[in-house]
């Protein structure tokens, strides 16, 4: 029987809703609808999320988009057999409301819910683009505060090859931003000024290139890109906020895109899966995808608009729980949330 599965997420600062519906028989299950409100203009004015606002504004938002997704999807809301929401890591605030919302949606329909780990959510994305990869892969896990590489051998099946040991990509886009005057989110905006400056105008570190192990280091080079900026007299011109942004950058994706390869080397693999907000960096996509090339290595992404969070990718994962029988979907309605939670503590 095909299950219809409606996904919540609310982790951060994004507040997303999806239907989606496994298949009668083989195959992936299918997106049928989603819907995002993002943050960003609200937590713009303080240059970074408030947790307090990033959680009322869920309470606000996630009510009318599950009505707007079931209006798209032309589901009635008594149709829906499981419902996923985001259980960890995030903000716990922030966490408690998209828990509380399926919860509340489970009893008063009678079905079950089932809590997923958000970084579960990213490594499943691209399963739902019009190119998806097949087991095994490596991933490279590049969202919000998480940089890592996985060994993924099947849903639920992860081994950890590699982690940031201080900041992850995702903050070093952003702080470096924050460094060079841009707004927020500073990311997309560092990446906007970029396509202007010259990335080897300066010579910034890239933190553990060398180290012959796949882990990460992102502090070092904040430093480096904090430093350079001092160096300009009184405010800098926008050409060198170009060049300086095209640097950091050009540093970050070096790094991703070695280590990345480093990683295939060691598993023998020949298939790269990226994930999360900076995996929709144009760069980084652009110079994967030569090196992938070159080495005959097949890289899948999610559709840009689904890299960063949102409710599909929890959908998915809950979905793709189910057709692996791996589903612990709870009656109870009790629920808790982990705001720290290793995605390799899901290993089979």
């Amino acid at each position: 029987m095909p299950t219809l599965v409606l996904g919540i997420e609310s982790s951060c600062d994004e507040t997303g809703v999806a239907l989606v519906r496994t298949p009668d028989g083989a195959g992936l299950p299918a997106l049928l609808a989603h819907a995002l409100h993002t943050q960003a203009a609200m937590h713009a004015d303080y240059g970074g999320v408030v947790p307090e606002l990033a959680s009322r504004d869920h309470i606000r938002r996630l009510l009318p988009l599950t009505n707007q997704v079931l209006a798209q999807a032309g589901q009635a809301l008594e149709a829906i057999d499981l419902i996923a929401y985001t259980r960890g890591p995030g903000l716990a605030g922030a966490l408690l409301v998209g828990a509380g919302v399926a919860c509340a949606l489970g009893a008063a329909l009678g079905r079950p819910v089932l809590g997923v780990h958000h970084l579960e959510g990213h490594l499943l994305s691209p399963f739902l683009s019009s190119d998806p990869p097949e087991f095994p892969f490596v991933a490279l896990l590049v969202s919000g505060g998480h940089t890592q590489l996985m060994r993924v051998d099947g849903v639920g099946r992860y081994a950890l090859l590699g982690e940031t040991i201080d900041d992850a990509a995702g903050e070093a886009f952003d702080k470096s931003a924050k460094l060079l005057g841009l707004g927020y989110p500073g990311g997309p905006a560092l990446a906007r000024l970029a396509a202007f400056g010259d990335p080897e105008a300066y010579k910034l570190p890239r933190p553990l290139l060398r180290s012959g192990d796949l882990d990460f280091s992102f502090a070092g080079l904040k430093t480096a890109v904090l430093t350079q900026a001092r160096k300009f007299e009184g405010a800098p011109c926008e050409q060198q906020r170009a060049d300086l942004a095209a640097s950091t950058q050009a540093a970050i994706v070096e790094v991703l895109v070695k280590k990345s390869l480093k990683a295939l080397e060691a598993t023998g693999l020949q298939r790269l899966v990226v994930a999360g907000g900076v995996g929709a960096n144009q760069a980084l996509r652009e110079q994967l995808d030569a090196a992938c090339a070159r080495r005959g290595v097949r890289v899948h992404y999610p559709e840009p608009h689904l890299c960063t969070d949102n409710g599909a990718m929890i959908a998915m994962a809950a979905a793709m729980r189910v057709q692996a029988g791996m589903a612990a979907a709870r009656t109870d309605y009790g629920f808790d949330v982990r705001p720290r939670w290793p995605l390799d503590s899901l290993a089979a």
